[in-house]
């Protein structure tokens, strides 16, 4: 059934907070008039993520509302890992991915969507572009190796944007679907190779400041993960100087 909006949230050990995310994206989804879904891609949780979001959806049955969920488990292999796996299954004509903490609330969607409506095909939120509005900073540290990444990225790579790595990003399904496919950086590199492949495929991409809050609970260590980082930024490198194979695969202009 294609409808208007599928929600991608990756979770990986949510069980304390995926109850109040799903609340607050269907009471959202509700008002606004779009059909919709939400697909949580459960990233080999040890805890018990994937039975909060069955007893969710069970709950809001008995009620009688309305909820469509689509949930997807899969062995834990990353952030991007699982967000390509929401895109394969996503039915909506737009694609939102957002984060299981909800740092960029659900009330900023309609800025993404404005910029689908005018003819982008990847909309990427922004806590970096002028207008962004960080409404609780992360700590020093964090902060300090966020921005040494995103120097990373952009002396390295060609991505184009002030901010890569925010968890609030919106497609065009049919591109989205294309620029997912064979995805090479499984973990927190993804959003840069998706990034790159759009702007050598030549598809629009805008970036939009947004709202953002830091929630101290974040999966992300990127400290933890420096390793990992390294060898997907080298696998993005080998594949921009390849002049990215995929292309010949299904990528187009748009």
């Amino acid at each position: 059934m294609v409808m208007d909006v599928s929600v991608v949230i990756p979770a990986y050990n949510e069980s304390l907070r995926i109850v109040g995310t799903l609340d607050a994206l269907a009471d959202f989804f509700e008002e606004s008039g779009q059909s919709w879904e939400l697909i949580v891609v459960d990233d080999g949780s040890s805890d018990d993520t994937p039975e909060k979001v069955g007893n969710w959806q069970r709950s809001r049955e008995e009620e009688g509302r309305k909820s469509i969920v689509n949930l997807i488990k899969v062995p834990h292999q990353g952030k991007g890992a699982a967000v390509a796996e929401g895109i394969k299954a996503a039915q909506g004509r737009w694609i939102l991915m957002t984060d299981a903490d909800l740092s960029t609330p659900i009330t900023e969607w309609p800025k993404l969507f404005e910029a689908l409506k005018n003819g982008a095909v990847l909309v990427t939120g922004s806590r970096q572009a002028p207008g962004a509005r960080v409404e609780k900073y992360q700590p020093l540290p964090r902060q300090m190796l966020g921005v040494l990444f995103g120097w990373m990225a952009r002396v390295l790579f060609p991505v184009g944007v002030y901010d890569s790595q925010c968890g609030f990003k919106a497609f065009e399904a049919k591109a989205a679907k294309k620029l997912f496919n064979d995805l090479r950086a499984e973990g927190y590199c993804f959003d840069v190779e998706i990034l790159l492949r759009a702007r050598a495929w030549g598809f629009c991409v805008t970036e939009i400041p947004v709202r953002w809050r830091n929630d101290p609970d974040s999966r992300v260590r990127l400290w933890k993960d420096w390793p990992q980082v390294l060898r997907e930024l080298r696998l993005i490198r080998r594949e921009l100087k390849e002049g990215f194979r995929e292309k010949a695969r299904g990528g187009q202009k748009r």
